[in-house]
């Protein structure tokens, strides 16, 4: 039997901004070697889709849905939260 072989790399996430011309600019780290290759992969954001709106709304989504959930279990006791814990999974295998 063969032992798998394994093999890291490292990814790196830049955001940028699109260029006039339609074209970017990447920094790149010091320890990257001049002459290599890289793969390059460009997230667009969606049609009419404003992306410093997309970042604002994303982040009072994620608070909203924080403070419906506190408010949702105001006075209910460890007990009665694990209750209903144990219920929401148990729905979820049937």
């Amino acid at each position: 039997m063969s032992t798998p072989t394994v093999v890291t790399q490292s990814a790196l996430h830049i955001t940028t901004k699109i260029l006039p011309g339609n074209k970017l600019e990447i920094q790149l780290p010091p320890d990257a070697i001049v002459g290599g290759e890289v793969d390059v992969f460009i997230v667009l954001p969606k049609p009419n889709e404003d992306p410093q709106a997309q970042d604002d709304s994303c982040q009072l989504d994620v608070l909203e849905i924080i403070e419906e959930g506190r408010r949702h279990r105001i006075g209910m006791t460890a007990q009665q939260i694990d209750e209903h814990l144990r219920a929401e999974r148990d729905s979820w295998e049937r």
